[in-house]
């Protein structure tokens, strides 16, 4: 890479903000990389409390301004103040984008990252008018905003979305997540008793939380000694715990909260299976660094998950008149065959290793080379960013 690209990836949280997930993993491995290949990156973001203002982290520069509204107009900005610094901008869209091209000269090329449609969750999270504006947003406006510039997916399930959905009719490449897994912890116990299930997830609305619940409740009774661990923080990690106790599942289903990546492994590794009861995801990370670990995920079948999972091969899908305990004991059933386990943790562990960060950015690299050279920018060469 041409050692004086400067790139700007604004994102609403970056990695070690509290409330972090999957797209602040997409936008700092593709930060890192770039830096680590002599591009001059700065990553922007909003700042969470406690955090610095400005820091430098593998030579990426980071810009924390705002909470989690604010972010939106200070980044605006930001970005007009220093609208000649940068050749090109990484944009990423978590439910409305920070709609930089109105604040970039025309010849800058912007790439709007979408992990996935937001339209009906808006609903679940604000009132009916503020959800309104945010479809407004994402949707209509982002369009206008975009025209001249190019949407970045993570899965074909997104490219659907955007195309059918928000209405895109403009250009649109789909670069996928990466993946990289920590070594498991041995110190983590092992299970008390079978099956072992675990679910990494954000505890926010939008991930049903309930549902798992529910499967403990009727698992719980044809499966005695049987886990739940739920690994993950969030707004409603209160409501969880209220209600294990008010279900009398204490000692069914572990809350675990946040645990360090080595732990979170190690929860994931000596499960039987991992579960993900979103109702949407861009692509499904955690899906992805399960079977890394050789872990079949059973997900319902919606955008992003029927992508991240092989249906029979590297997990099952929950289609549209299944119910969810019914496909989970099918498959620890077929699961109680050895041969089988082995054959589906070795499809699992093979089609994991089909995603790779340094491809990710690879991937992300050519484009905006392309884009910078058509746009006349500063000289962008050859290179690698991963």
């Amino acid at each position: 890479m041409s050692a004086d690209l400067r790139l700007a990836v604004v994102n609403w949280r970056d990695p070690w903000h509290p409330a972090a997930g999957g797209a602040e993993r997409y936008a700092w491995e593709l930060a890192r990389r770039f830096a680590g290949r002599g591009a001059r990156v700065h990553y922007v973001t909003c700042r969470a409390p406690g955090q610095a203002r400005r820091e430098r982290v593998e030579d990426v520069e980071f810009v924390r301004l705002g909470g989690r509204f604010t972010v939106y107009p200070l980044v605006l900005l930001w970005t007009l103040a220093h609208r000649r610094r940068f050749d090109a901008v990484i944009d990423c869209q978590n439910g409305i984008p920070f709609f930089t091209p109105w604040a970039l000269p025309r010849r800058v090329p912007v790439f709007c990252v979408v992990h996935h449609v937001h339209d009906a969750q808006f609903g679940l999270y604000f009132p009916r008018w503020l959800a309104w504006l945010g479809q407004m947003l994402e949707g209509p406006v982002s369009r206008w905003t975009y025209r001249r510039h190019a949407f970045v997916v993570v899965s074909p399930s997104t490219l659907r979305a955007v195309r059918e959905r928000l209405g895109w009719t403009g250009t649109a490449h789909v670069v996928h997540n990466g993946s990289s897994v920590a070594d498991p912890d041995g110190t983590v116990p092992e299970p008390a008793g079978k099956p072992d299930l675990v679910c990494v997830t954000r505890l926010v609305p939008h991930k049903r939380l309930h549902l798992l619940l529910d499967l403990a409740e009727t698992l719980a009774q044809t499966r005695p000694g049987l886990k739940l661990h739920i690994v993950g923080d969030g707004p409603e990690a209160p409501e969880l715990k209220a209600a294990i106790g008010a279900r009398g599942l204490d000692g069914v289903v572990i809350a675990h909260g946040y645990v360090p990546e080595n732990v979170k492994a190690a929860l994931v590794a000596r499960a039987d299976l991992h579960l993900s009861t979103s109702q949407g995801e861009g692509w499904g990370l955690s899906v992805i660094e399960a079977a890394a670990l050789g872990v079949p995920t059973v997900a319902y079948d919606v955008d992003g998950l029927r992508d991240a999972v092989r249906d029979e091969a590297t997990g099952w899908l929950v289609h549209e008149g299944d119910d969810l305990p019914g496909v989970v004991e099918r498959a620890l059933k077929e699961l109680d065959d050895p041969t089988r386990r082995d054959r589906t943790a070795t499809e699992c562990q093979r089609w994991a290793a089909g995603f790779d960060w340094a491809r990710t950015a690879d991937r992300m690299r050519d484009l905006i080379g392309a884009a910078v050279r058509e746009a006349g920018g500063r000289g962008y060469g050859g290179g690698h960013p991963g």
